[in-house]
């Protein structure tokens, strides 16, 4: 595949952009990358002077630019998701990508849009807005100084994708990202319905462990319906196997 069209699934999310000068300077980092899928989440009413005059000759980006209430639905048809943030913690993702290894696994994925997601450019992406993305990216920086603008991070992670569009493979087409959630609350269920979880908190993260994985995998349908077929018959399994040992001896 060329590579114009290869980027054409790179899709780039901004949630909540405080400055519309930020969103001008996204768009012109962007389309120096061959990028230009931009969707922004939030409600803000940005000046559209400050835009176009930081986008300058790529105001074509922003005026091509959908606009959603929230980050789900921004996300809901894609089939990988990727929040950039340096922030690490209790409640965030277990590994995170470089840019170089993002662009790698990118070149990996079969056909479907791919959406990056940056956060404010106060304090990022929250632990919620991290949580509703499969993977994260960190772009390594100084300890000394370790913030980067939001433009400025856009532009490295354009980059480096950019650098490596390459040829992938075709055919398969992967589940969407709605799809690996409804498919992770399922099995989530089962488990619950088998008693599986006995700590505080353990059902919300082993549910953001099954969404992860299941669209870092890139799984087809058929292959998703077969994975949650396991986790259904084993809860069969367990509750025949309950009402065996509840059942009256005679």
């Amino acid at each position: 595949m060329e590579a114009e069209s290869y980027l054409k699934r790179i899709r780039i999310v901004l949630v909540d952009t405080q400055d519309g000068a930020n969103i001008g300077s996204v768009c012109r980092a962007m389309k120096t990358m061959g990028i230009e899928d931009l969707a922004i989440v939030g409600d803000r009413v940005y000046d559209e002077d400050r835009v176009r005059t930081l986008a300058l000759h790529a105001a074509d980006v922003w005026e091509g630019a959908e606009r959603f209430s929230t980050l789900p639905e921004a996300l809901s048809d894609s089939i990988f998701t990727v929040g950039a943030t340096r922030r690490r913690g209790k409640f965030r993702k277990l590994s995170a990508y470089s840019p170089e290894q993002l662009s790698e696994k990118i070149s990996s994925l079969p056909e479907g849009r791919i959406s990056i997601v940056f956060g404010r450019e106060s304090d990022g992406l929250r632990d919620d807005e991290v949580a509703a993305c499969s993977s994260i990216v960190t772009i390594p920086t100084s300890d000394a100084f370790p913030s980067l603008n939001l433009s400025q991070a856009v532009q490295i992670i354009c980059y480096v994708i950019f650098r490596g569009a390459l040829v992938y493979r075709q055919g398969m087409v992967p589940v969407t990202h709605e799809a690996a959630r409804e498919a992770a609350d399922g099995m989530t269920g089962h488990l619950a319905a088998m008693g599986y979880f006995k700590m505080a908190d353990e059902e919300k993260w082993t549910n953001q462990l099954l969404k992860d994985i299941i669209e870092r995998a890139a799984l087809s349908g058929e292959e998703l319906r077969r994975f949650a077929k396991i986790f259904r018959k084993a809860e069969l399994i367990a509750l025949h196997r309950r009402e065996e040992k509840d059942a009256p001896v005679s």
